[in-house]
């Protein structure tokens, strides 16, 4: 592995509709959130599906496409990078979060 990248792909399916933000500047953000699934057998031998959330944020054409065709329950592909960001609650309390950049997004199933 000569170079790293910040690079990630993902098969899920959306927990809810996208939240879609027309900014001043014109541009377009969508924020929604899909599920992986994983399975495996737990040492009684018996399926055990572990589901993780991923939170994911797309930008400009791909939040268009977004808020024109992706909805609850969809199933997508997306490619992106990992980014953490970070912000002060009403508290003062630095909080974190990381989520996905969607630079890519293709539509799966029905």
């Amino acid at each position: 592995m000569k170079t790293l990248r910040n690079k990630v792909q993902l098969i899920g399916n959306l927990g809810n509709d996208p939240e879609i933000v027309n900014l001043e500047s014109g541009k377009t953000l969508a924020k929604f959130s899909i599920a992986t699934n994983e399975s495996y057998k737990n040492a009684q031998g018996e399926k055990v599906t572990d589901t993780q959330w991923h939170n994911i944020v797309a930008w400009g054409k791909t939040a268009q496409i977004v808020e024109k065709y992706v909805g609850k329950g969809k199933e997508v592909a997306i490619e992106g990078k990992l980014t953490t960001r970070s912000w002060e609650d009403k508290d003062g309390i630095k909080r974190y979060t990381t989520e996905v950049v969607c630079s890519e997004l293709l539509m799966l199933g029905k």
